[in-house]
């Protein structure tokens, strides 16, 4: 506990001098460390770290997509880098002559186009301005912190006990509530005491926030369906007590995309902080 308590202060302590400095290199540099460290982290579990043709366009591409978001008139460029790394992780398998088994270098070219999407589209929410970046953190952490709770108060349905046992229907429906909530609370303080000028529409950010836990809970089952098919414990060590990177930000990487989507419908962005 001691351990998990005093990772998470050094953590908080990092986080909040890059958020601050987010409008400048600070943040998609940062993205592209977590980014490269998520690469790392998935071709380990899958069992590609050992074969070093894999490894090379998947540290590539993982440092290159975030980078990339950081220009928002770059963003094209992704197709260019997916198809380059589609190619060459087909190139691998072809002069591999079957020494690399197939799966494990889908798996891999999947897990790493995953997680670089996704810190690159926390790169590309930056550009939407100061405060929404920072839904992609609100609403799944709420989420968890409150489905752990409402789970451990009132949790009798198990909500999919073949890829986590101890998740309850009851816990999941109390993090979609409670995000949504927060999600509202947000967008009131930023409104009310950071840009009162704002067109922030409170029934949009609680949908919104709705929707963002629905993707976050799906997200964190998500990567927990890959540990257990590959039998790990945890992604990685970065964070000693909490795992990798990949165990403490699965409800973020597949909420990112998903905000990013909404913030490009302008009916939906125009009311968003």
């Amino acid at each position: 506990m001691l351990k998990r308590t005093i990772t998470a202060v050094v953590a908080i302590a990092i986080f909040i001098p890059v958020c601050v400095f987010s409008d400048t290199f600070v943040w998609p540099v940062a993205m592209t460390v977590l980014s490269l460290i998520a690469a790392w982290e998935m071709t380990k579990c899958v069992g590609a770290s050992k074969h070093v043709p894999l490894l090379v366009p998947a540290y590539l591409f993982a440092f290159a997509v975030p980078l990339l978001f950081a220009d928002p008139e770059r963003v094209n460029g992704l197709f260019f880098a997916a198809s380059l790394y589609l190619i060459l992780t087909f190139s691998v398998d072809v002069f591999a002559r079957g020494k690399i088994d197939y799966e494990v270098s889908a798996a891999s070219f999947t897990g790493v186009f995953y997680t670089s999407i996704a810190f690159a589209s926390l790169v590309l929410l930056r550009s939407f301005g100061p405060y929404r970046y920072l839904l992609v953190f609100i609403g799944p952490w709420t989420s968890d912190t409150f489905a752990y709770l409402v789970g451990r108060a009132v949790g009798k349905h198990r909500l999919i006990p073949e890829v986590s046992p101890k998740k309850t229907v009851e816990g999941a429906v109390g993090g979609v509530i409670f995000a949504a909530l927060a999600f509202v609370l947000y967008g009131w303080i930023v409104k009310r005491f950071f840009a009162p000028g704002a067109e922030v529409n409170l029934f949009v950010m609680a949908a919104a926030g709705a929707v963002v836990a629905v993707i976050s809970q799906i997200g964190d089952l998500a990567m927990s369906v890959v540990k257990r098919r590959y039998g790990v414990k945890d992604y990685g060590f970065v964070f000693p007590g909490h795992g990798g990177v990949l165990d403490r930000f699965d409800s973020v990487l597949m909420t990112a995309p998903v905000l990013a989507v909404l913030s490009g419908i302008p009916a939906v962005s125009a009311y968003l902080v």
